[in-house]
């Protein structure tokens, strides 16, 4: 029996937790690491291949995750989605493993699936935003009602989807389904050169690429802050406006503390469950030091 030790908490803490030994597995590691919330990959990541969902001890994670009396579980694509492609073959893959995760998020009661949507190969956003829209379209028609799809927003390297904002916005309209939101990953927020604080960055922390202007204008002008559903917590080792997407564990890199302070303490957000992938102060992935940071800077 999994019980939760961690005191109780006004807001979901978590991080991404491996599900190696079975998905049951990550509620302990989540219990470990002091988390109340956590996100998960139905399957290795960096392959096509999935189990037959029946086979997935669900029934066990499901006891395990209330018996921990922990909080939501999300859901990562794999990383080799791309509804852009000019491929059909992998545009069917992409469909079909985005159809298998969210059964899985439906079967273990998730709060969503977290998709990177890929790249437009230099092809440009306007002449693959209505083949993106009809793949997600799909999805949703095939997959229970009480599943959703999050789009992962992008940290602005070249040809990734989703980096701009707007891009989030147009799928929302064109797509049209409450089961349809986003995710605001932190560090490719950064990364795309979009600011979320009123400290200055200084000249030799900014990169090549142009800033995008303040976030949280962004988010109003857009109408986003009503489809966000999670945000994912992390540092960045790059610059702002760099481009690149490299994780840090918090407080150890570019982005100003103040920053994460304003973004997490937005009364817009209190509500939304916080998960991390910072690389661990061990380089084991999310550990305690990390969540009791977040913690601390959304209080």
């Amino acid at each position: 029996m999994i019980k939760q030790t961690t005191q109780k908490h006004s807001r979901y803490v978590g991080g991404h937790v491996s599900c190696a030994g079975g998905i049951p597995t990550s509620i302990g590691r989540a219990v470990g690491i002091g988390a109340n919330c956590l996100q998960i990959f139905s399957a290795s990541p960096r392959t096509w291949a999935k189990k037959p969902l029946e086979e997935l001890p669900i029934d066990e994670f499901l006891i395990a995750h209330k018996e921990a009396n922990m909080g939501p579980t999300f859901t990562h694509a794999v990383y080799l989605v791309n509804f852009a492609s000019e491929s059909p073959a992998a545009r069917k893959k992409s469909v079909d493993t985005l159809i298998y995760d969210l059964q899985f998020d439906a079967a273990i009661g998730g709060s969503g699936v977290v998709v990177h949507l890929g790249s437009h190969q230099g092809r440009g956003w306007e002449a693959v935003r209505t083949q993106v829209a009809q793949e997600i379209t799909t999805i949703l028609e095939n997959t229970p009602e009480h599943s959703t799809f999050l789009i992962e927003n992008s940290a602005g390297q070249k040809g990734k989807l989703s980096s701009d904002l707007s891009e989030i916005r147009w799928l929302l309209d064109a797509v049209a389904s409450p089961r349809l939101g986003w995710c605001l990953d932190t560090c490719h927020a950064f990364a795309a050169g979009y600011s979320f604080g009123s400290e200055d960055i200084p000249p030799d922390n900014i990169g090549k690429n142009e800033p995008r202007g303040d976030l949280f204008t962004q988010l109003e002008t857009y109408d986003l802050f009503s489809t966000l559903q999670c945000i994912h917590v992390n540092d960045s080792k790059d610059l702002f406006a760099s481009g690149r997407d490299r994780h840090q564990n918090i407080g150890e890199g570019s982005i100003p503390k103040e920053w994460f302070e304003t973004l997490l303490q937005r009364p817009e957000l209190k509500s939304m469950s916080l998960i991390t992938e910072a690389p661990g102060f061990d380089g084991k992935g999310p550990d305690r030091e990390n969540i009791e940071r977040i913690r601390n800077l959304a209080r």
